[in-house]
């Protein structure tokens, strides 16, 4: 899925001298004082982008939703006595309109918006001929097309300093996060738009402070470009989600723990290392392809076995057979059984289309 965007390069629009790049500030826009406190401690270990929920999007009423307006004018007047910039989550035209009317610098599209073309698309055009950077949280749900599409929409109308944040996923499975990271979908979405800044945010990733610096490494381990973390003058009495906020000096103490990965090796002897090590890695996955040609070799005669003998094509007795072997051959490996069922399962769904379309050139000839 080759897809092509204008998207200003992130050093244009944002000063990325201090490195991780770190927007900070709590959930929720809570009252002027506590706002101002967040801030000001913030600022003092040299935070610069500030965040706040202006909005908040609640899955049922009667929770606190936000003060609206009367946020946007606290954060007037502290972005005016601090120097810092904002950032604040939209949902529809009226927020933009009154975002941009209060000086907000930068905008960002949540994750249940982000799920919803219509949404999305009348947000584009509430900001079509404007100058403002905006920041997208992937979709609620597992979907690359989705997270893609609403880029697209925003550079359509001729927004070019766009990033996304990488919030994790909604998943009814049991995990220690709070939202699933499913990693592999941020890289392809890097894959995609190697351009496009990308900012994790473990804060609702984890759903816990205590996790949120392992999150943090991970992304930083991965070439994200920032990070987005929650922080609370007081998070335990926070109004909304207190479990994953953490004080202006956690997040000092985190920034001073995190370790920046170089992307490339400058040391030529190790360079010359790891290029040696690449090129095996290269032969190995050769290796690999031939080992699967001669798998769906054996497959495609197997199906045609099937089909003379008027047998259906998924067998549920051999799947479970294989599913059971191979996580017990693959454990014994000291492989991750996880992965090994994720393979499998590709590997099946490839087997199962393959004696799928043998039978269908069968019952063609006839």
């Amino acid at each position: 899925m080759a897809t092509k965007l204008n998207i200003a390069p992130i050093n244009t629009w944002l000063n990325l001298e201090k490195k991780p790049f770190i927007i900070s500030g709590p959930c929720s826009a809570e009252t002027y004082s506590q706002l101002y406190s967040t801030c000001k401690q913030l600022k003092s270990i040299g935070i610069q982008v500030m965040r706040a929920g202006v909005w908040k999007p609640r899955t049922r009423p009667g929770a606190f939703e936000g003060n609206g307006e009367e946020a946007l004018k606290w954060i007037k007047d502290i972005k005016e006595e601090l120097g810092v910039k904002f950032t604040v989550e939209v949902a529809n035209p009226l927020h933009v309109e009154l975002s941009i009317k209060y000086g907000i610098d930068i905008l960002w599209i949540g994750a249940r918006t982000t799920v919803n073309p219509f949404s999305v698309q009348e947000i584009a055009e509430s900001i079509r001929g404007l100058d403002i950077p905006i920041l997208v949280k992937n979709p609620i749900n597992p979907d690359l097309s989705l997270w893609i599409g609403a880029l697209e929409r925003l550079n359509k109308v001729g927004i070019e300093k766009i990033g996304a944040i990488h919030r994790g996923f909604s998943s009814n499975d049991k995990s220690k996060y709070r939202y699933l990271p499913l990693w592999k979908i941020a890289i392809d979405l890097k894959s995609n738009l190697p351009e496009l800044p990308i900012i994790c945010d473990p804060s609702h990733i984890c759903g816990n402070r205590e996790m949120i610096f392992d999150v943090s490494q991970k992304a930083l381990d991965l070439d994200y470009d920032g990070l987005i973390i929650e922080s609370h003058i007081d998070p335990d009495n926070a109004w909304s989600d207190a479990k994953q906020q953490i004080t202006p000096n956690d997040v000092h103490n985190i920034i001073q723990d995190l370790k920046l990965k170089k992307k490339n090796e400058n040391n030529q002897n190790y360079k010359i290392l790891l290029e040696e090590l690449r090129d095996s890695i290269d032969k190995v996955d050769r290796d690999l392809i031939d080992i699967l040609v001669k798998r769906f070799d054996l497959v495609e005669k197997i199906g045609e076995f099937k089909e003379d003998q008027g047998l259906t094509v998924f067998q549920i007795k051999r799947w479970n057979e294989i599913f059971k072997s191979r996580k017990k051959w693959g454990k014994n490996k000291k492989l991750d059984i996880n992965f090994i069922e994720e393979l499998y399962k590709l590997i099946h769904i490839a087997s199962i289309k393959i004696q799928t379309e043998l039978e269908k050139k069968e019952k063609n000839k006839v």
